[in-house]
């Protein structure tokens, strides 16, 4: 984009919270910088959403709702790994900005290495699991022959990206700490629609290329990974960026790495607690049928793309408040958590209505085979997007000043003692469930009603326990507390 074009695009956009803060609902200059942060991550995201929304229609149109449902089936696994890789970068996105707040950049340098140096440890070990065990994995969640065959073939290739996953993951975090969102989009706008690409092409055997089906799915995704690490890997060496990857002097250091993973564990915690938990809800789901997997999957989608905006202000929220605490300025820091709440909410119920009144005809342009419930799952995700947007960017806050703690609580409350109990009511009287060696049932009979409001309640408490911890100021302790001197010499 040419720059004179690039600047007009800008003002355009920064309209928006100019436009919010004339009608009293931000203030101008903080919810500027947050949405100025925000917009390149959701872009990103936004990509990354139809990325996953285009396979899922491209399988739907290709081979039908086994397909659908094995690529679901497949992709919850590969999210535990890609879960992981969220934690890990949250640890050095909290711990690049506080050293860039006290222009410390050598050691927020340090910081990546250290991050990278985390990332081959844990991803080539998951990668080998991933291949050697896909089959039973995917077996544990259905009994469709056609589905563990489909799911297991997709997720067995999927994992072979995994350590570039985590790598792209650091470096966009990383440049994000320093409060360059943009260069990870500019990334992100190349190897995305070249993952789209290639996943038309193998799919459906376009161009003379094998049509490879779901398979065709996961090998585009494992080159659009190559690709993006590489990028990534040459730009942070290049030494051009305000942070960087140095290869020589020292390599690890105790002090930096346990910084890392204190505010990472608990956000590995809370990912992995509702990766695991999404299982056991899968399986709900699947003794109601495979249509309501399949509506599900695709449902769950196309709301990606209303609840995609969090992620950008999450990342700007984390960004601007631990900049602000390494800054030294508390009032600062907790100022811009809310006023990065205020836009992000504004944002995201725009775009959540649109999409609500909206969701009968998307279901029809995904071709699913029961349009009305797709329907319902669309607009259910989109009434959730309110309690959604409150729990994400609060959690960007608090990961900002290094407190992680407690949205791990709010997901395991969230997941365990909300979503699950709630939708384990919906087979009725035909399923039990052994407690202590006695074999129970609920009793009741719910249905779908009950899957609809475990969805929901889970979104809401949250967000409740997010932004209660943040208006606590407790965080603010946690922060001061957790700060690591350099490490970089």
């Amino acid at each position: 984009m040419a720059p004179s074009l690039q600047r007009r695009a800008h003002d355009a956009l920064m309209q928006f919270p100019a436009l919010l803060a004339r009608l009293g609902l931000v203030d101008r200059e903080k919810g500027s910088r947050a949405f100025d942060l925000a917009v390149p991550v959701m872009v990103t995201g936004g990509m990354r959403t139809l990325l996953r929304i285009a396979d899922f229609l491209m399988v739907s149109i290709a081979l039908g709702n086994a397909a659908v449902a094995g690529l679901e089936l497949g992709f919850q696994y590969y999210f535990i790994p890609f879960g992981l890789a969220l934690a890990l970068t949250s640890g050095t996105i909290s711990v690049v900005s506080r050293f860039v707040g006290a222009n410390d950049y050598d050691a927020a340098d340090f910081a990546v290495k250290q991050s990278l140096w985390l990332a081959l440890l844990i991803s080539v070990p998951i990668s080998i699991a991933g291949w050697m065990y896909a089959r039973p994995l995917i077996a544990l969640l259905t009994n469709d022959l056609q589905t563990i065959k489909l799911g297991s073939a997709y997720l067995r290739i999927v994992m072979l990206s995994v350590a570039f996953r985590f790598w792209s993951m650091i470096a966009a975090r990383a440049l994000a700490g320093v409060g360059d969102t943009r260069t990870p989009m500019y990334v992100r706008l190349l190897t995305l629609p070249t993952n789209i690409i290639l996943n038309a092409v193998l799919i459906f055997g376009l161009f003379g290329a094998p049509a490879l089906g779901v398979e065709g799915a996961a090998w585009g995704t494992v080159a659009a990974n190559t690709l993006a690490a590489v990028i990534f890997f040459v730009l942070l060496a290049s030494g051009r960026w305000d942070v960087r990857l140095r290869f020589g002097g020292k390599q690890w250091d105790w002090d930096v790495v346990s910084e890392i993973v204190r505010v990472g564990l608990p956000l590995a915690g809370t990912r992995l607690s509702r990766t695991f938990g999404r299982f056991p809800f899968l399986f709900v789901l699947g003794l109601l049928g495979t249509n309501v997997v399949a509506a599900y999957a695709i449902g769950r989608r196309v709301m990606l793309l209303a609840l995609m905006p969090a992620w950008g202000y999450s990342t700007a929220a984390s960004t601007l408040v631990g900049q602000a605490i390494g800054g030294g300025d508390d009032g600062e820091a907790t100022e811009y958590g809310w006023q990065t709440l205020r836009i992000a909410l504004v944002t995201q119920l725009l775009i959540a209505a649109a999409i609500f009144v909206a969701a009968t005809p998307i279901a029809q342009v995904f071709g699913a085979s029961d349009i009305p419930l797709t329907a319902r799952f669309i607009r259910v995700f989109g009434l959730g997007v309110a309690g959604f947007s409150v729990s994400r960017t609060m959690r960007g806050a608090l990961r900002g000043a290094g407190d992680t703690r407690w949205p791990l609580y709010g997901g395991l409350v969230g997941t365990y003692l909300v979503r699950l109990p709630i939708a384990f009511l919906a087979p009725g009287a035909g399923f039990t469930i052994a407690v202590l060696g006695i074999t129970i049932s609920p009793g009741l009979d719910w249905g779908l009603w009950a899957v609809y409001a475990a969805i929901l309640a889970d979104m809401y408490v949250r967000g409740v326990i997010n932004v209660a911890r943040y208006y606590s100021g407790k965080w603010i302790h946690v922060a001061h507390e957790s700060n690591v001197g350099s490490a970089a010499d």
